[in-house]
């Protein structure tokens, strides 16, 4: 009999994004829980990837979980502490920029994979006001792929953004190139429930994999719109030696997880 391996909603979440990344890749991430997966993804299936910040620190060693990418410990150990302004630079960067993966998260999404990170509600009268895009537009606009995290919920996932902040497929196949945007967009969506990606013709979202216990209609509540689920299957449950690693080498403290 198999042993059954206890995990919670976050550390499958990370590892799953961890498992996408690859030798070679360039990840540009953000606060908690992608920093996390970038963190698990040099130290499990991917150490010769190359993790940077918007603050200026490109291929940070990350010994020690930093609990924000203002903190000191995303310098340590890395090839170059610079600038804002050279880091986007560098993810922008013809030479670098094909292999760059930005992570991001909001607190809307539609079927295009726009983001709303800037308010909730009308804009100039809003229910609740977020502090808007920080470097998500710009990682969205420009970077190749994207890894997004959401919390699979009705009001998360929305037929309507209530404002665009980061751009995904905008409107459909030709939504970027019609806006002036370079190829790209997100890659996948890595909800609570399951993980979702998009279609290569429509660009429209589609159900791609869901956990280990989590039933297909479970996830379709939880969403204001449909999606096509005949290609979801079950996602592999994080093995014993992932989890060793990301919670003894990577958040020990457990300071994200």
């Amino acid at each position: 009999m198999n042993e059954k391996i206890n995990y919670s909603s976050h550390e499958i979440m990370t590892i799953v994004a961890a498992r996408e990344i690859n030798n070679g890749d360039i990840v540009f991430c953000g606060t908690g829980i992608s920093m996390l997966a970038a963190m698990a993804a040099k130290n499990i299936n991917a150490p010769e990837s190359v993790v940077f910040f918007e603050t200026g620190a490109i291929d940070s060693e990350l010994d020690e979980i930093p609990l924000s990418v203002g903190d000191p410990r995303v310098m340590y150990h890395t090839s170059s502490n610079s600038s804002l302004i050279d880091s986007f630079a560098f993810m922008q960067n013809k030479k670098t920029g094909s292999r760059v993966i930005g992570i991001l998260g909001a607190a809307q999404i539609d079927k295009f994979g726009n983001l709303n990170s800037t308010v909730i509600g009308d804009y100039s009268n809003p229910d609740i006001r977020f502090s808007g895009s920080g470097g998500a537009a710009d990682v969205a606009s420009f970077v190749p792929e994207s890894i997004i995290f959401m919390q699979h919920q009705k009001r998360k996932f929305v037929k309507t953004l209530d404002y665009l902040t980061s751009s995904g497929y905008i409107n459909g196949p030709n939504g970027r190139k019609n806006a002036g945007l370079p190829e790209g967009g997100p890659k996948l969506v890595i909800t609570d429930l399951g993980v979702l990606r998009f279609d290569n013709k429509t660009k429209e979202m589609y159900l791609a994999g869901y956990y280990p216990g989590i039933l297909l209609q479970q996830i379709l509540d939880n969403m204001s719109f449909g999606v096509d689920v005949s290609k979801a299957k079950e996602i592999q449950a994080p093995t014993k030696n992932e989890l060793k690693i990301l919670r003894e080498k990577c958040d020990p403290q457990g300071l994200i997880l």
